[in-house]
């Protein structure tokens, strides 16, 4: 039997930029007993930019574009509330991840943009924030954190179940029964999505469409897999920015986009070298599930069932927030949200800053 259940949201700025998810859930700490739909609140275009232009040149100073990412993440929880139903407007704790300035484990350094207190102070609801630092403190690799979560959901999944989460960066948590294993893959979204916005003036590859009109280059494929990287035992983790996609320059649009389609597939087909089982199931989950060629490109690639993650009731656009709303109330029960075999951090480990709300 479990214990309280805490109402908890949670908050998610990807390395995509293109948005704040909002999510809530019920939670004892180790099962989920309910969801609540999630939301998304788009940047501004002005303020994507100044958080692009954050992320690119981080030793600058950020203290105005973290002022204004935290403002408005207040405002995207204020009107996320407003769509929940009176009696489910008592909120127990935000998860607040923040949004990655510089991810560097190696230096045992990580930063997340994002005012824990002034969130707090401006919500009236105690916030759990920096989820990160302490694993990269004692050695971990700060990444990925969402694994304690999907276990908690493989419940419903075939197993060996892997969950695939693409979102600027991709990576995976292969779960069957107490096993857990996770680490990044390569990129998700982010070469695509800065592909497209270079060469045909759009944010993203809508649908695939465009990928799906061009033709891959295997050489410059095989150039891009040419990296240590997937060769590397996890756990490992990865900044957006450790891929580049010069090698596809010179492309047409359709055809890089295609390459570049196909290399996040092909990274994530890697991943299955060191997997300890074949899985039964791989659980697409991030905005990577919405392009059908690349959900067309990896159902060629893996073996076993390649699906949204819908199929097992959850919803793919909210799970990494509802991952950090979690993630919050363990941090309030005191259970560890990260783990050796996810990021390689000596012990379980509890991690988090609690902030309180102004009595």
């Amino acid at each position: 039997m479990g214990g309280r259940i805490y109402r908890a949201i949670g908050l998610m700025s990807g390395t995509s930029m293109d948005g704040i998810d909002v999510a809530a859930i019920e939670t004892d700490g180790e099962r989920v007993t309910a969801t609540l739909p999630g939301s998304t609140t788009p940047y501004p275009d002005d303020l994507r930019r100044r958080l692009s232009d954050a992320v690119r040149h981080p030793d600058r100073d950020a203290a105005a574009v973290e002022r204004e990412l935290t403002d408005a993440h207040v405002a995207a929880v204020k009107s996320y509330l407003k769509t929940l139903p009176e009696d489910h407007r008592t909120i127990d704790v935000v998860g607040f991840h923040g949004h990655t300035l510089l991810h560097r484990p190696e230096r045992r350094f990580t930063r997340q943009l994002g005012d824990g207190e002034r969130l707090a102070h401006e919500l009236g609801i105690d916030t759990v924030y920096d989820f990160r630092s302490a694993d990269v403190a004692a050695g971990g690799e700060g990444a990925p954190f969402a694994p304690v979560y999907h276990r908690a959901l493989a419940r419903n999944a075939d197993r060996p179940a892997v969950f695939v989460n693409i979102g600027g960066v991709s990576n995976i948590t292969y779960v069957d029964g107490n096993t857990m294993l996770a680490f990044d893959t390569g990129p998700g979204n982010a070469l695509i999505d800065d592909w497209m916005e270079a060469h045909a003036g759009q944010p993203y590859d809508a649908g695939g469409a465009t990928a799906a009109r061009g033709k891959v280059d295997d050489k410059v494929l095989d150039q891009l897999l040419d990296n240590p990287y997937f060769a590397r035992k996890p756990p490992k983790s990865l900044d957006r920015l450790d891929f580049s996609a010069a090698p596809a320059e010179g492309l047409s649009p359709e055809d890089g986009a295609a390459t570049l389609t196909a290399f996040t597939a092909a990274a994530i087909a890697k991943s299955a070298d060191h997997l300890p089982a074949a899985p039964a199931q791989w659980l697409v989950t991030g905005g990577g599930r919405r392009n059908a060629t690349l959900m067309q490109m990896l159902a060629g690639r893996l073996a076993g069932k390649v699906e949204p993650i819908e199929v097992i009731g959850c919803d793919g656009d909210a799970l990494e927030a509802q991952a950090f709303a979690f993630m919050a109330v363990r941090t309030l029960l005191g259970l560890p949200i990260s783990f050796p075999e996810t990021t390689g951090v000596p012990q379980p480990l509890m991690g988090g800053r609690l902030a309180k709300a102004a009595a």
